[in-house]
């Protein structure tokens, strides 16, 4: 009498077979809301692993902010120039050069796209699947993030210099949001001009023509109420200066609109990321 047939494996005993179908299978893609995510904070980690090779850019920026407050802060403490409310002029100006510092990082942001289309860089990125609006918000967050590495530098000179900021861990955390946010417009705004521009000299002289009246045209240096009108006006349309009311209420503790200045912030920094997404594939060709 002859033996039943014995039972044929299950596929998974066969690890031969088990490997062919894990091949043959694709992964499953991670869900639209995971990726996006995932690849911006894959670009900023990219572009932060570069401050690990040079870190001079941090240390030279840190020479002007520490100037502007050792030179011209003390100065017009001395002379009682400006009315500020009936605090010392350094410390109004301390927040000013926080944000200046800030934005003075991030509008040259556009050189260094440039570089990497003229390396070749730039076009390998965009023939990967990450969105064209990640790869900008990856760097418009990255240059946020060394922004604030810069305002920290700068905290430190003005407490060093006397300025009584206040140390409360939550109104420190919205300092650092509000950094992060306005260099996120700034660097897009400076790729977006590179979008237009194309050239390097070309941006630096865009970058040069806007950092000073950007600067000048907002309440970095003297309260807007001594501007004439029509610099009012334009002070009004400055992110820098709603950047500077938020730094200033949260570390002096000097009457701000928070509400609106967030708020101004987050919806700059987001069109300057649509702007910039926008004209990135010009860029590349």
């Amino acid at each position: 009498m002859s033996e039943a047939p014995a039972a044929p494996r299950t596929a998974s005993a066969d690890p031969t077979a088990a490997g062919t179908a894990l091949l043959l299978t694709p992964p499953r893609p991670r869900a639209g809301w995971r990726l996006l995510p995932a690849r911006v904070a894959a670009m900023c980690a990219v572009e932060l692993q570069k401050l690990r090779h040079d870190r001079t850019e941090l240390y030279t920026r840190a020479v002007q902010p520490a100037l502007w407050l050792l030179i011209f802060g003390q100065t017009f403490t001395r002379i009682h120039a400006i009315p500020t409310g009936g605090i010392p002029y350094i410390d109004y100006l301390a927040p000013g050069i926080i944000a200046q510092s800030a934005m003075f990082i991030a509008i040259f942001y556009g050189i260094q796209i440039i570089w990497e289309r003229d390396a070749g860089i730039l076009n390998k990125l965009l023939v990967t699947p990450t969105p064209r609006s990640a790869l900008i918000t990856g760097k418009a967050f990255a240059a946020g993030v060394k922004s604030l590495i810069q305002a920290v530098v700068v905290i430190l000179i003005a407490a060093l210099l006397g300025v009584a900021l206040t140390w409360n861990p939550l109104k420190l955390l919205g300092v650092a949001a509000a950094v992060v946010l306005a260099s996120a417009f700034f660097s897009c705004l400076s790729m977006t001009i590179a979008g237009i521009v194309l050239s390097r000299d070309r941006l630096m002289g865009f970058g040069q023509a806007i950092t000073m009246p950007l600067f000048f045209a907002s309440n970095a240096l003297y309260p807007v109420s001594l501007m004439p009108g029509w610099l009012q006006a334009v002070s009004q349309a400055n992110p820098l200066s709603y950047q500077v009311d938020a730094l200033r209420g949260l570390l002096l503790g000097t009457p701000a609109h928070l509400a609106a200045d967030f708020g101004v912030l987050a919806v700059a920094a987001a069109l300057g990321i649509a702007a910039a997404s926008s004209l990135l594939g010009r860029l590349a060709r």
